[in-house]
């Protein structure tokens, strides 16, 4: 949890401009990432930027520990039940934890997603619970809340997948070729090797960029469907495959589908990096290896 709460922390404002874009946000949608970035404090001061981060954090907590306890679980699962081991069940446990900590913490998203869409002036959402009350009410009940989860799920498969398979391989890959060089003993247990700390971020940055290019497309459908009502065009965005064809067909692969990857690449590098390096070493505070 507090691995997921750091990473996310690091890169909010980030976050908050990348739903701008995706979405295409009346007030910035003419504007790049790095314009975007300088444009959101002047109109809605520095707070602006981390819009939608107390409903994230109240979010990632729980999905960051889900996730990676869920990881652990499924590997050893898979590795006893089914007799996978070696790189394929790290995919695997990977795909089915991401899955897992998506199932049990799309709401929140979802009211993230909505308060960081806002627009200072515009506040359609006081706050958190109001964000709650109005989606319950307005939209369907609690289907209203699972709005968009199919491509969400469709595209955490990969992204955690790979995220976790990557960091994985590349961990043991390091441990075991260059021990002296990489490796350095763990702080609650000598006899266990641990990544030196700036090769473990940068593990978590390569295992970042390889997840996020693959699921990407998957994230913009999703962002566009979380949004629904408050898109004019929310009519063509009803299904997965309708929203993955509009958008494609309206605004094309670079513009449309890969809008915003450039920043989501500053966005999760680091994010993934922090992510993995702090539950390394949370680990090992709380004597776990």
């Amino acid at each position: 949890g507090i691995a997921g709460c750091c990473a996310k922390t690091t890169t909010a404002p980030l976050d908050r401009v990348k739903i701008l874009l995706q979405a295409h946000n009346h007030h910035y949608k003419h504007l790049g990432v790095f314009s975007t970035l300088c444009a959101v404090p002047k109109k809605e001061g520095y707070l602006g930027l981390y819009k939608g981060n107390g409903a994230m954090m109240i979010r990632i907590f729980p999905y960051g520990a889900i996730q990676f306890m869920a990881f652990d679980q499924y590997k050893k699962v898979i590795k006893k039940q089914l007799g996978i081991s070696g790189h394929v069940h790290r995919l695997m446990a990977g795909s089915m934890a991401g899955i897992t900590a998506v199932i049990c913490t799309y709401p929140l998203d979802m009211v993230r997603v909505r308060l960081a869409f806002q627009v200072k002036g515009e506040h359609k959402y006081m706050g958190i619970i109001h964000a709650f009350k109005m989606i319950y009410t307005k939209e369907g009940g609690f289907s209203g809340f699972y709005r968009g989860l199919m491509p969400t799920v469709v595209g955490m498969a990969p992204y955690a997948g790979f995220s976790f398979f990557t960091f994985g391989t590349l961990k043991s890959i390091g441990l075991a070729q260059a021990p002296n060089l990489l490796g350095r003993p763990s702080l609650d247990n000598p006899d266990v090797l641990v990544l030196k700390t700036h090769v473990n971020l940068l593990c978590g940055g390569i295992a970042g960029a390889i997840a996020q290019t693959i699921s990407y497309p998957l994230d913009v459908t999703r962002r566009r469907m979380q949004l629904g009502a408050v898109l004019p065009d929310s009519e063509k965005c009803l299904t997965m495959v309708q929203t993955l064809k509009y958008v494609y067909q309206q605004h094309g692969i670079r513009r449309g589908l890969y809008r915003g990857l450039s920043l989501n690449y500053i966005r999760c590098i680091p994010s993934q990096a922090v992510a993995f390096t702090t539950y390394e070493l949370m680990k090992q505070l709380l004597h776990l290896n």
